[in-house]
């Protein structure tokens, strides 16, 4: 039997900011039914039919952790049941419009989605008891996939002005993962996989000015610090510093994959370049806290998946994602060609695309081979695939991407030249042996900020800039709160305070995918986040609080209540302050 050439890791990042209490369509709560029902749900089928067939998926699977409290909230158990029965209804009455009109096709089609979205009722209701984070829990626990997390409330790391606010983002993030998954994560998905190091940092002088340079910490220091072994970054980052050898304390691991790193005393032979298909550990700071290792995006099968216009989900045979039938929002028609008008769009064929799934599923399994067997084996380590992917681009915006998933896991697993890993697995099996600065970037268009700061938005961190020293400022006044009402006040706060640094409302703001939607949340996130601090100060003086004001703040509570184990010394206390 031949050996590997290599391994590969499948990692699918779940998120979608806060929209529950927040709206429903176009933009709101709706968002993460959609997630549900045509991308976590069906990667859930997808793992269970690999697991029946005697089949781990060995899929990193991350969900930020503003995604896993959607998912555990009631008003989405409740809420979700009643836009999958207004799917079923809608195919209904497209059935019985498409019968009375001869389209038989078009019948044929509305039949299917019924039984598709009656299935998904079936599964989250009767199967899952409506627990989306528990089914994945159980999965993790069987070992068929492993589960990262992601900041808080997906906040852009790089550019928040006071280290707490990157503490708080890391630790909420781990104590709410603790909550659903029973367990303290292994690996760490930055948002938008933007990465800051240490140096002597300033604000953006377009936003604050000339405001001095201060000493900040790393990102891989706020996730040593919290017990967390890995993140993956884009492959363009390699252009940093090192490599530099190192050697590890195998014996005082504290439950992490590694001990202690220290600078190698002894010569080692280093094997070629930089490569985005080993892993390394990261900062120049790295004896003085616990390590911490980074897997780097494969550039070269990314396109294939990633590109509408030049990857598979653009093929002709596809279900199209922008034409819908009104009302009801369901899909009949095919991607059709890459300039078909969609007033042009023929009807979908699924059997036609299941055929081009398992033609892009070989493809792409042909491809992730001859690229692993391109590289060397230093010391008979193997190299690793690191293929990091937006979860609902499977499903969601690609409608067959689960299909495609399954086939190209099943036969991964039947290759003996490739071993389907995940994230964890792959670290404890083939450990860094060097260590490497990084500048910094993410995985937006042109490698930097950009997509996140921009004149457009700019004035969204003037806002966040502004709650985060007041909410400083806040603390340094009054602590954590001197009885249950101020505590009360100072944590819906800092809830606020994370809301609005999600970033997806730059994004959203830069990519006019859904601008006024953004661009209402953060001025409600920022009023909020002021009113509040601002009673909660005045609470603390003492002074009297109005009927009208509590009830307000309990419509607050109600509607922005995730988090509830939030703790304000998590910005409060930051860590080994980088000065």
């Amino acid at each position: 039997m031949p050996e590997p050439v290599g391994c590969f890791a499948l990692v699918l990042h779940g998120h979608i900011p806060y929209v529950l209490g927040h709206g429903t369509w176009p933009h709101g709560s709706e968002m993460l039914y959609e997630a549900a029902a045509d991308s976590y749900i069906p990667l859930l089928w997808a793992i269970e039919e690999l697991a029946y067939e005697g089949t781990p998926a060995k899929v990193t699977i991350s969900f930020s952790a503003i995604t896993l409290e959607q998912l555990g909230d009631e008003r989405f158990k409740e809420w979700f049941v009643n836009y999958l029965n207004d799917k079923i209804r809608w195919a209904d009455e497209d059935k019985q419009q498409a019968r009375a009109s001869g389209e038989g096709h078009r019948e044929y089609l509305a039949r299917r989605w019924r039984e598709r979205f009656e299935a998904l009722r079936d599964s989250f209701v009767n199967r899952y008891g409506r627990d989306i984070p528990a089914q994945f829990r159980a999965q993790q626990e069987a070992g068929n996939i492993e589960v990262m997390v992601c900041a808080a409330t997906h906040g852009y790391l790089p550019l928040l002005h006071e280290a707490g606010s990157v503490q708080l983002q890391v630790k909420q993030a781990v104590s709410t993962y603790e909550k659903f998954m029973g367990r303290r994560p292994r690996g760490f998905w930055l948002p938008e996989c933007a990465y800051r190091p240490r140096a002597a940092w300033a604000p953006p002088p377009e936003i604050r000015g000339t405001e001095p340079p201060c000493p900040r910490k790393g990102i891989e220091e706020f996730l040593a610090e919290n017990g967390l072994d890995y993140f993956i970054v884009e492959s363009h980052l390699l252009a940093g510093g090192g490599p530099e050898p190192v050697d590890i304390d195998w014996e005082h691991t504290l439950g992490k994959l590694w001990g202690r790193l220290r600078r190698s005393r002894e010569p080692r032979p280093y094997y070629g370049e930089k490569s985005p298909y080993f892993p390394y550990f990261v900062g120049d700071r790295y004896e003085s806290h616990p390590p911490v290792a980074v897997l780097v995006r494969d550039p070269s099968t990314g396109m294939k998946v990633w590109s509408g216009e030049h990857g598979y989900p653009g093929d002709r045979d596809y279900l199209e994602f922008h034409k819908k039938h009104q009302p009801g929002d369901l899909r009949y028609w095919r991607i059709t060609g890459p300039d078909c008008p969609l007033g042009d769009k023929a009807e979908y064929h699924p059997e036609w695309a299941d055929g081009r799934v398992r033609q892009h599923a070989g493809n792409f399994l042909w491809s992730v081979k001859e690229t692993l067997r391109s590289q060397p084996h230093p010391g008979g380590r193997l190299p690793v695939l690191c293929a990091p992917f937006d979860a609902e681009l499977f499903g969601h915006w690609w409608h067959e991407g689960p299909r495609f998933l399954t086939h190209v896991l099943r036969w991964m697993h039947q290759d003996p030249e490739i071993a389907v890993v995940t994230g964890s697995e792959y670290l404890r099996h083939n450990s860094p042996e060097t260590a490497i600065t990084l500048p910094e970037g993410s995985w937006g268009a042109g490698g930097g900020h950009g997509v996140w700061l921009n004149e457009d938005v700019n004035w969204v961190w003037r806002e966040i800039y502004d709650a985060e020293q007041d909410f400083g400022a806040l603390l340094a006044d009054h602590g954590y709160g001197h009885d249950e009402a101020m505590q009360a006040l100072i944590k819906q706060a800092e809830r606020e305070l994370l809301l609005l640094q999600a970033s997806d409302w730059p994004f959203l703001i830069t990519t006019w995918s859904a601008r006024d939607y953004a661009g209402e949340r953060i001025a409600h996130h920022h009023g909020d986040y002021k009113r509040v601090a601002n009673m909660a100060r005045r609470y603390g003086r003492g002074e009297w609080i109005s009927e009208e004001e509590w009830a307000y703040f309990g419509a607050v509570q109600d509607r922005d209540r995730p988090f509830g184990e939030i703790e304000a010394r998590w910005f409060g206390e930051v860590e080994r302050e980088a000065g």
